[in-house]
């Protein structure tokens, strides 16, 4: 029977290995902790995702190891490296398909609009050439015949059990009370959003189909989106009135005094400033994946934030 190793347990991880789980297959998860989530065909395996040993240990004879891995942010640079190294030579030693989650600061500033999965990856700042570099590796590892790999670029996550993101924990609860929510950047520019339903589909796509090895692709993302319409999305679902404001450049750099996370969005502030699109269009044709529609995205989120208390 097949078997897959995450290593991470956040809301990709999670998601998963309970979809996985749900159709049957048996799933080893792997995080620092021991934790995830719980169904009789998940195993759980409390290591460290930079030891590559006990990676090679948890994997052998899985058809698969997905990355899901979520150093703290003003980390990157550090704690990467490390762990990449580790999971690149896991996939070697083990066979299994390397599938990471992958975001789009590779691509960096200026980058053209909409951004396609084979566009050229110019970040010059420390967490976007960190992962720009990541992608580099295992396109060239699948290429030189080390490991088999593959990624997925998502946008910024929204949905059920997504808490420390843009539209996370900071957002949707103050959405559903009718509270004041701050946004960084620009509210009306376009702006992709992953909903992470769809997110965890692409994932485990990519893990089992073999045209998409070697390859780099983006998860489809509802298109027409904004950082103003996405709230205003939640707010209609919850019944509340969304009440939206922008965090100006300086704010945050006062901030990054105190905050580390903080200091760090400063590199990306483009992100938000400036329209940040991508083009799904070769994923959706190569495995008939589609986004699900902004509105139907948010009431679930919605939803889920009301089962957990939010708004109580």
């Amino acid at each position: 029977m097949e078997h897959h190793v995450v290593i991470g347990a956040g809301p990709v991880g999670s998601g998963i290995a309970t979809a996985l789980a749900a159709q049957g297959t048996p799933v080893t998860v792997v995080t620092r902790s021991g934790s995830g989530p719980s169904h009789a065909l998940i195993t759980k395996v409390k290591a460290d995702a930079g030891d590559a040993d006990a990676i090679v240990k948890a994997a052998t004879g899985a058809v698969a190891i997905y990355n899901c891995v979520n150093p703290p942010y003003h980390r990157w640079p550090l704690d990467w490296p490390p762990i990449h190294q580790a999971l690149m030579t896991a996939a070697e030693r083990t066979g299994a398909v390397l599938v990471m989650m992958d975001n789009l600061y590779g691509f960096g500033p200026g980058s053209r609009i909409p951004m396609r999965e084979n566009d050229a990856t110019n970040a010059t700042g420390e967490k976007g050439a960190v992962r720009a570099r990541m992608a580099a590796d295992l396109l060239a590892g699948h290429a030189a015949g080390r490991f088999r790999a593959t990624f997925a670029r998502a946008s910024d996550f929204y949905g059920p059990e997504v808490l420390g993101a843009a539209m996370g924990d900071r957002v949707v609860p103050n959405v559903i009370k009718g509270k004041k929510v701050s946004l960084l950047g620009a509210l009306d520019v376009p702006h992709s959003a992953s909903y992470m339903p769809d997110v965890v589909r692409t994932m485990i796509t990519i893990a089992t189909d073999e045209r998409a090895w070697g390859k780099a692709w983006q998860v489809p993302n509802a298109p027409g989106t904004t950082q103003r319409s996405v709230v205003e999305a939640f707010a209609t679902a919850a019944g509340t009135t969304a009440k939206v404001g922008a965090v100006p450049k300086v704010a945050l750099s006062v901030m990054g005094l105190f905050s580390p996370m903080m200091k760090g969005l400063k590199e990306t502030w483009y992100q938000f400033a400036e329209p940040w699109v991508t083009d799904s269009s070769l994923t959706e044709q190569t495995f008939g994946l589609t986004a699900t529609p902004l509105a139907e995205g948010a009431a679930a989120t919605v939803a889920w934030w009301r089962a957990n208390g939010a708004g109580k």
